[in-house]
């Protein structure tokens, strides 16, 4: 297991489990054994989903084949339980909140699909996978493959014997060479000295200073490095603080794409500046709800940085960066909101720190588990929120010969953090999903269903600007 898939594995504690949690809608019901041939069929044929989790005298986690492996285990067969008074949507999404603080056998693979066969006029497909498998955007990829002519994984060549799993080779063939549209300051470095340069953050054995050619060089990354370890702790609001470990979770109805895109076009903003000032406006529209004014306030929300080309997202494992972004919950005004958005978002991508955050999490884990835990719960305590943003096929998908109505996924967060947003693209529309602690926020509904209208204001000032004629 590389070194960075096990400081996943190590990161479950008490109140924060490192399971994406993902749900798919479908219409017409499923049928139970229909579903286990499916998987068993398709996702199978990705080998870490055969395996299970074993380590060695030292503690050092490895993948085996589990030789007991069960299809039956692995795909469950559920009723959805209704309390009196409770809607279907309500019952699944307690139940869903149950699951993603229910720990997977650590004895099997740490994967599970839950079918309920009756929901809805249809089925909902809820599944859980660790966080050690790998990053949101590869699992995606592989669920993918397992709906109506999904693809199966290309053949894998061979590993060179002593091969490392985060070597140089692997940063400077599927980082550094998609990162010319991530990171300005890339640009200026010879891509073998940053390839060694990572390499030596990912491993505590080498020396910086030997795998760092110049000073110029050295000075762009310290600096980044001492601007991570100098960030003060976030603001205080209702939704920083010690959770309990009961999750609850929330999503809303699609929006239309086509929508984003137009606002972002006018306003000269990606999707992702115009979704992420929605998700800063109906939080601080909750919190002004809540008595706690938001007014002049920011808080910080983890971010991944995806670190690899899209197509290679099939081979697992994490690859991504983690990059501390700014959401500005105390502007009131929806078009200001998204140019300071904007603003932050360029600084980050100006900056080495989701791949020293890459690299933290490399090193923190080959240390002791409680030195990680002080290590990474320095990111806890920068931020209120995690945060991603997955981009999902564009058209709708069968699965199963049922038509997948409405996808949605929960991102885990680590440490103390009880805050969960995921922002899915999928079929002409995105989804906003929602997970909190209960101990923070009792009902992430409230904020669920302030997003469509913080978007909705944003749209009609778009239209009331003053555009020139073409």
């Amino acid at each position: 297991m590389s070194r960075v898939d096990t400081a996943w594995l190590r990161m479950d504690n008490d109140v924060n489990l490192m399971m994406i949690v993902g749900v798919w809608l479908v219409e017409p019901r499923l049928a139970y054994e229909t579903v286990c041939r499916r998987v068993e069929d398709k996702l199978l044929k990705y080998e870490r989903f055969r395996q299970a989790v074993v380590r060695d005298a030292t503690g050092a986690p490895s993948w085996v084949v589990d030789e007991s492996f069960d299809i039956h285990h692995h795909v469950v067969r559920e009723k959805l339980v209704r309390t009196k008074g409770q809607g279907e949507r309500e019952a699944l999404q307690a139940r869903v909140g149950e699951l993603a603080m229910t720990p997977l056998d650590p004895a099997r693979p740490l994967w599970q699909f839950h079918l309920i066969e009756n929901y809805e006029g249809g089925s909902a497909l809820i599944a859980r996978l660790h966080h050690c498998i790998g990053d949101g955007i590869a699992l995606i990829s592989v669920m993918m493959t397992i709906t109506d002519g999904g693809s199966d994984p290309p053949a894998r060549r061979r590993r060179v014997a002593g091969a490392e799993a985060d070597g140089a080779d692997w940063l400077n063939d599927v980082v550094l060479k998609p990162l010319g549209g991530l990171s300005a300051k890339a640009a200026g470095l010879v891509e073998a000295s940053i390839a060694r340069a990572l390499d030596a953050f990912a491993d505590p054995q080498r020396g910086l200073a030997d795998s760092i050619d110049g000073a110029r060089t050295a000075a762009k990354v310290m600096g980044d490095v001492t601007a991570m370890a100098l960030m003060a702790d976030d603001s205080p609001t209702l939704l920083k603080g010690k959770p309990n470990g009961k999750k609850i979770v929330a999503w809303g109805e699609p929006i239309a794409l086509d929508q984003v895109k137009s606002i972002g076009k006018a306003l000269g903003c990606s999707i992702n500046d115009v979704l992420l000032a929605s998700v800063s406006g109906a939080i601080g529209d909750w919190l002004r709800d809540q008595g706690d004014d938001p007014t002049g306030k920011e808080i910080r929300a983890m971010v991944p940085v995806n670190l690899r080309p899209l197509d290679q997202a099939w081979k697992l494992g994490n690859r991504f960066g983690l990059a501390p972004l700014v959401l500005p919950i105390g502007i009131a005004n929806p078009v200001e909101r998204v140019y300071a958005v904007r603003a932050r978002m360029n600084a980050l991508k100006a900056s080495y720190q989701p791949l020293l955050a890459f690299a933290v999490l490399a090193v923190a884990g080959q240390m002791a588990k409680p030195v990680q835990d002080m290590i990474l719960g320095l990111f806890s305590k920068k931020a209120t929120a995690v945060m991603t943003n997955v981009p999902g096929p564009a058209v709708p998908l069968k699965f199963c010969g049922s038509t997948l109505r409405q996808t949605m996924f929960w991102v885990p967060a680590s440490g103390d953090i009880g805050v969960g947003v995921s922002i899915l693209s999928y079929g002409g529309g995105v989804q906003f999903s929602l997970i909190t602690d209960e101990a923070l926020c009792p009902h992430p509904q409230a904020i669920i269903d302030k997003f469509e209208p913080e978007f909705e204001k944003l749209l009609l000032l778009t239209m009331m600007l003053p555009w020139g004629e073409d």
